[in-house]
């Protein structure tokens, strides 16, 4: 009942669901897999760095507002305040503590603004954009392999739906011998025991179909996975098992890998990194200014002797003293150039190590392209011979199909020709596929997968 039904279940969604297309699938797991969203998001937020470091190059500008009610005593004295803010009262030295009180309030303007930094911003500068390059170059990586995994589970799942239909048209041929098996045992033309040679072809048969399902179903729900959507059934494009690429050749170098490309910028961000440490230790040139205004209750001959003084709040915060400075500096901590220098030289050694890792990488994909190139060969020279192979199988077959139901074979001969007639058709089925499987490992290899989607649908 499970595999009746299941195959009228295939047959009712060939009929009724239109074929899921490679670049439909492709530009759903593009558009929905949160991998590349987050990369995406990554992406923003080092675009968002650039900006914030291009303006430190603004000057620093703060403003202050203080408005206060206290006492001014004075006392002769040294003194240290420990784990609190100390006052900034100030006022003349009296001879008793008095309590006299007043509003008062302090205005400021302090800029500061380093006009040079010898290369340092320059620097900080130029890692934010490298590393602006490594986020869109690891975002591009990771949209490449994407669309190269969509492809290859795609293929995978093509095949495996092929395999499954084999596995039908091998039941039913089972059935068949199993019916004239039978036939011809009862009537007492076969011994007994071909009939049940022929129930354990058919039951095995019948396995075969289960385990093609339960592939069929893995890949579907891997494809899913890497579309981000809903699991589901996916009729397959049959496009594949009918033509073949019309080119296998691109112009790509290996550098132009998407691969390549994110572990070149992985070394270039390293070497950025180590610029900025080295020019860490260069000094700033700094222009400065502070404008600085009060308003005081007490009036400039106040004593604790006299009343020269307000409690009147508009009066306490009216600004009647300014003063300003404004000047010119430039810092250089001495000490930071042996704080700095192993800092360095272990940046430049993490270089090393990543562009060690790009040759690495670069290595194998040059590998990979040759083995693609080989195994092109290989799989049209199957392409070629999978119908030969089958001609002979299927020939085989319906010889060894009459004789055996006109006595003149045994059952494990005509076994032995259904066997080979049910690999000859697999070989056949999956011989297009081959091909353009081999392709994809191409364009993955050498980063040109418009070689790949530029033949399918």
């Amino acid at each position: 009942m499970l595999i009746g039904g299941f195959f009228c279940w295939q047959y009712t969604l060939a009929q009724e669901q239109k074929p899921l297309l490679l670049s439909e699938a492709i530009q759903t797991g593009l558009k929905n897999y949160q991998s590349l969203q987050a990369k995406q998001n990554y992406l923003h937020s080092s675009a968002e760095l650039v900006k914030n470091t291009r303006s430190e190059y603004l000057p620093n500008i703060l403003t202050s507002i203080q408005q206060s009610f206290g006492t001014v005593n004075g006392q002769f004295g040294p003194s240290s305040a420990y784990g609190a803010s100390g006052t900034s009262s100030s006022g003349p030295v009296g001879s008793s503590q008095s309590w006299t009180a007043a509003f008062g309030g302090v205005y400021v303007l302090n800029t500061n603004w380093e006009v040079f930094s010898f290369g340092r911003l320059k620097s900080r500068i130029n890692y934010s954009i490298s590393q602006v390059n490594k986020d869109s170059a690891d975002l591009v990586q990771e949209q490449f392999i994407q669309g190269v995994k969509i492809a290859g589970i795609y293929l995978n799942l093509l095949i495996a739906q092929t395999l499954l239909k084999s596995a039908y048209a091998n039941l039913e041929r089972a059935k068949y011998i199993q019916l004239v098996a039978i036939a011809r045992t009862k009537g007492g033309l076969n011994a007994g025991v071909d009939s049940s040679i022929a129930n354990a072809e058919v039951s095995k048969a019948k396995l075969l179909i289960y385990d093609a399902v339960n592939t069929a179903q893995q890949y579907s729900n891997q494809l899913a996975q890497l579309m981000n959507a809903a699991p589901a059934d996916y009729e397959i494009d049959s496009a594949f098992l009918k033509n073949l690429p019309k080119t296998y050749n691109t112009d790509f170098a290996i550098d132009q890998n998407p691969q390549v490309k994110f572990y070149k910028t992985r070394v270039d961000q390293s070497n950025s990194y180590s610029s900025l440490l080295a020019k860490s230790i260069l000094p700033g040139v700094n222009l400065f200014g502070i404008f600085q205004t009060r308003g005081s209750g007490f009036d400039y001959n106040y004593t604790p002797l006299n009343n020269a003084y307000s409690k009147d709040y508009f009066t306490g915060i009216n600004p009647t003293r300014s003063n300003y400075v404004a000047g010119v500096s430039m810092a250089w901590n001495i000490m930071s150039i042996s704080k700095i220098k192993h800092q360095v030289l272990a940046q430049q050694f993490i270089s090393k190590g990543l562009q060690n890792e790009y040759d690495l990488i670069s290595t194998q994909l040059k590998d990979q392209l040759v083995l693609a190139d080989q195994r092109i060969a290989n799989s049209l020279q199957s392409w070629r011979e999978a119908p030969v192979q089958y001609k002979a199988a299927s020939d085989a077959y319906l010889q060894k199909s009459v004789l055996f139901k006109n006595g003149l074979s045994n059952i494990i001969d005509l076994q032995q020709a259904l066997y080979l007639l049910n690999r000859a058709e697999t070989d056949q089925s999956v011989a297009y596929v081959n091909v353009w499987q081999s392709l994809l490992q191409k364009a993955a290899a050498s980063g040109d997968f418009d070689l790949f989607l530029k033949q399918v649908r």
